[in-house]
């Protein structure tokens, strides 16, 4: 068993859209409407959005491989691509996504790592991260690793509002 990582670049626009939408449909369309699934989708992983997020100058993408195979993705954000307004000693975990037969094999944490030496090498206190109040799964994991909740935020899936739970750890 290998895990690695790699930094995802413009190049890697079309690898990353397609695991977004494998990942996120996988992680949620039992639990929500086709229509609101595919708004979702169409609004969130376009190749003009992914394009736009991958070339944030205050956002990172990584792929985390299992055995050679994309088997998921982070994402982290600071400063202005923080999709809340936090403090500027924090650090966002906007996405980690594992496609659901890579899961349980250790890329999630794997992912998580890459996070936090990110925020370390940016001298950042606290990584935060929203996850639906509903994915017990994750926020398991989460709480695993030593995050705490610390509030709540809307999240709309279409026109649908639901709860993301926000989950910090504290660094320092």
């Amino acid at each position: 068993m290998t895990i690695n990582i790699k930094q995802c670049n413009l190049e890697d626009l079309r690898t990353l859209q397609k695991i977004s939408y494998e990942t996120f449909n996988e992680t949620f369309k039992d639990q929500n409407s086709p229509e609101n699934m595919n708004a979702y989708l169409e609004r969130a992983f376009n190749l003009k959005q992914l394009e736009k997020e991958l070339s944030h100058i205050h956002s990172q993408f990584f792929f985390g491989y299992f055995n050679n195979e994309v088997a998921g993705y982070l994402k982290v954000n600071i400063n202005d691509a923080q999709s809340e307004e936090m403090d500027d000693e924090s650090l966002e975990i906007e996405r980690i996504y594992i496609k659901s037969k890579f899961q349980k094999h250790g890329i999630g944490k794997y992912l998580l790592n890459q996070a936090m030496e990110i925020a370390m090498e940016r001298n950042k206190k606290k990584i935060w991260l929203g996850v639906w109040e509903k994915n017990e799964n994750a926020i398991a994991f989460y709480k695993k690793m030593g995050f705490v909740q610390t509030g709540d935020h809307s999240f709309y899936m279409g026109e649908e509002e639901q709860i993301d739970f926000i989950l910090t750890k504290t660094l320092i």
